[in-house]
Parts: C-alpha cells; structure tokens; sequence
C-alpha cells in the first residue's frame, strides 16, 4: 500500500486496537470521525481468522492484519523456569507467582518482557505495516496496544519523523479481570501500561474519574482528556427493519424490559431472570452478543425451572447505528452490572444508549451511574445482586415510566451525550498535536 496523502489531508491518523474491530463500537465511532473531520485515517486491527481483511468506515480504512496472536504457552513458562536461579527452583512445581515475584523485583516494570512475551510479538504484526504507512499520530486504542505505538513513533524520530502518540485508556487496567487463569497476567501488563503511558503525547480515557486515577497512577503532566462512550445519533440514527416488540412479538401495552450488552456473570443478569415470578405480566429481552452461548444457556434453563421461559426472550445484536431506535420499543433499560472497579467510574455505553432511546433507566447502584441517575431523575437505582430490590425498582418505574421519560426534556441533558459533541473534542486533541497539515 502507498503512503499518498489525500488531497487536502490534515494529516496521517493511524489507528490500532487489539480485536477484529467489528463489535467495537468506540474504535468504530473514533475511525469514522476522524476521516469525517478531515484526517487521512487507517484503522490496523487483528484478524480472527489469520485472513487478511480490509474494509471502510466511512472514509476511514480499516485493516485487519492476518497471523496468530503470540502468547506465551507452556513452553515459554518452562523455558523461563529454568532460567531462575537454583534457590528458587527449589519448590516442587513451576508457580505463577514464584516466577512473578522473581522477575519483578529483578526487573521492575521491563519484567513483562519475561512474564508476558507475547506481547512483543504484538510488534511483528503492527510494527511493518505502522512504519510503512508513515503516520503523523499514532492513536494506541487501550493498554496492549500503548507499548506498539510507544515503539513504532521511536523508530519514526530515529528516522527523523516526528510522530505523535495518543493513547485511549478504555479501562482501568487494575481493575480489569485476567484474561488468562494465571497469577502473572495482571503484574505483567501493569509493570507493560506504566512503562509505555509516560510516552504518550496526550492520553485519552472515557470518565473524569478515571482519567484522575490515570493520572494518578502514571504521574502524567496533564489531566486526561475525556471522550464519553457516546452513540452516533447523526440524523436520528438509522431505524431497525424489526422493532423490538416484533422480535418479541409483543404487543404495544405489554410491559417489557430491555438488557443490551455483553452477557457475562460480572454483568448480572441472573437477577433479570430471578425477579420474573415475582414481576406477573412483566416481559425480559436481553440483546446480547452471545444469544446461544453457555452464559445465556444458562440464564433460559432458570427461567425455564421458574416457569418463566415465555417471557424471557434472548436476542441477537443489531448493528451499532440502530440500537437507539431498537431499544425505544422497550418500557425500561435495565443495567444490572456488579461491583468492579470499571463499573463503578463511568458510564458505560449501554447508560447513554438508553438515554438516547428515551426509555427510563433500571440500574444496580454502581457509583457514577446511581448518582447521575438520581440527579438526573431518568430511573431508579437498586441494590446490586438484590432480586427484591430490583423488583422493587421495576415495579416504581413500571407503575409511571412517562415520569422517568419527562426527564429527557431537559433542555441540554442530551445534546452532550452524542458521539458527535464528543468527536468535536478527539478532533481539538489531534488539532493540539498536529496545528499544521504536514507537507
């Protein structure tokens, strides 16, 4: 592929996420509006299926990189156990945090590079591609992709290139499970995110509270930016073929409550399916991305022991710039998400999708978003993992949902939770690194 710019280019943007893009929306919305906004934009992602992809956003290219993921396997632990000195060697097995313990207090925050070894080998997919595209930013989307752009913009000022880093702390690393069942997953990629933050020229993270902590954490030399996970409302969003109550094939009066997101334990929505006997009359839908998976087997052989399995109804996702319309059909949102850390700092997707489809909001009482809604008036807020509670909630807003709707006509209460207010503050991000077009 060439490196021409376009005619009128602000300036290269090069994108990178470690995930098939597809099913991520903010990467999705962050691509479409920086080509909107005038920037030459390329979005690097990895392929699923080692095939090699490539497809548009908008005006923004996306490109999925072909090749299996590196990790480190059992080899790699084998290898590394014999690397260790005789004294530690010593216990009967090779352990997670025996190895963990040597090679950070050996290594400090380099350890990664003998805890999680798979992560340089992020570099031998990206690391080609990114120097051939020459970019002029270099927008590392959450904390496995920081180092791979750290590394790609010294290699481009080795060259003599001035390139720019900007990274987007979706999550807050400590606070996210391991992805892996081993002790070593989380030291390594905290001791990985605090080597590389410093060498990002502006960060960027989704709440006021997390990006105080980032700063914290990383002892960064100016506050994060904040861009809300906010959806695409331009020209209304688009409208589904099929309604929500016509999957459902309910009809207009019948009560019917709406989960959309992932479906995982950490999301709770074993409590959905508890309150149903205890809710006469009143329907669940749950658009999620695995409708077929173990998670939501489980949740329909619940419902199916507590008599309920009619009205339980597990959908399928409709693509991004329909939710909104989708989820208006529904008489209330509900996020019954539990205590994390992630969970308690921001507000999540899901919050500003329901606020957009005017529906009232049923949330368990994580912190930013139980005091947002309580100041906001838009729903009521429940005891996390509490059936009775929840029922509690259901039952107020179910008995007068105009009343939780009347809170959407506050004049401004929406206008800042659009995708598009929020692009206006990535494109002053870009503009603050790059004021000039390139030559």
């Amino acid at each position: 592929m060439g490196v021409e710019r376009r005619e009128g280019g602000r300036g290269r943007v090069v994108m990178l996420v470690d995930n098939a893009v597809n099913g991520d929306s903010r990467v999705q919305k962050t691509a479409r509006s920086a080509a909107e906004a005038g920037w030459d934009t390329t979005l690097l992602g990895l392929s699923p299926d080692h095939e090699a992809r490539e497809w548009m956003i908008g005006g923004a290219r996306v490109r999925l990189l072909p090749g299996a993921r590196a990790r480190g396997g059992a080899g790699g632990l084998r290898r590394r156990w014999r690397e260790l000195p005789p004294s530690v060697r010593r216990v009967r097995r090779p352990a997670d945090w025996v190895i963990t313990r040597y090679w950070m207090q050996r290594l400090g925050d380099h350890a990664w590079r003998k805890l999680e070894p798979g992560l340089i080998g992020f570099d031998n997919r990206f690391g080609p591609v990114i120097d051939e595209l020459q970019p002029d930013i270099i927008h590392a989307h959450d904390f496995r992709m920081i180092g791979v752009g750290a590394r790609a913009v010294a290699r481009a000022r080795d060259r003599g290139r001035d390139v720019k880093l900007v990274w987007d702390a979706h999550e807050y690393l400590p606070g996210v499970r391991p992805w892996r069942d081993n002790y070593r997953w989380q030291p390594a990629h905290l001791a990985y995110e605090r080597e590389y933050a410093p060498h990002a020229d502006k960060v960027i993270t989704v709440s006021d509270e997390l990006a105080q902590m980032l700063r914290r954490d990383h002892r960064l030399a100016e506050l994060p930016v904040v861009v809300l996970n906010a959806p695409d409302m331009s020209a209304g969003g688009e409208q589904p073929e099929v309604s929500l109550r016509e999957r459902c094939g309910l009809g207009p009066d019948v009560p019917l409550l709406v989960y959309s997101g992932a479906a995982a334990p950490a999301r709770g929505l074993g409590v959905m399916v508890e309150a149903l006997p205890k809710l006469p009359g009143v329907h669940m839908a749950m658009v999620i991305n695995l409708p077929s998976g173990e998670y939501a087997a489980g949740l329909i052989a619940r419902a199916a022991e507590l008599g309920v399995t009619d009205r339980l109804h597990v959908l399928d996702y409709v693509p991004a710039a329909q939710v909104a319309n989708f989820l208006a059909g529904a008489t209330a949102g509900v996020i019954p998400i539990r205590h994390f850390v992630n969970h308690e700092i921001s507000l999540i997707t899901k919050f500003f999708e329901y606020s957009h489809a005017r529906v009232p909001i049923i949330a368990s009482d994580v912190r930013t978003m139980a005091a947002t809604i309580r100041g906001t008036g838009q729903g009521e807020v429940f005891r996390a993992d509490d059936v009775a509670d929840f029922v509690r909630a259901a039952q107020q807003v179910l008995a007068d949902p105009e009343r939780y709707r009347a809170a959407y006509d506050k004049p401004g209460l929406l206008d800042n939770w659009t995708w598009a207010a929020q692009a206006e503050v990535l494109d002053g991000v870009y503009t603050s690194l790059l004021p000039v077009a390139p030559r």
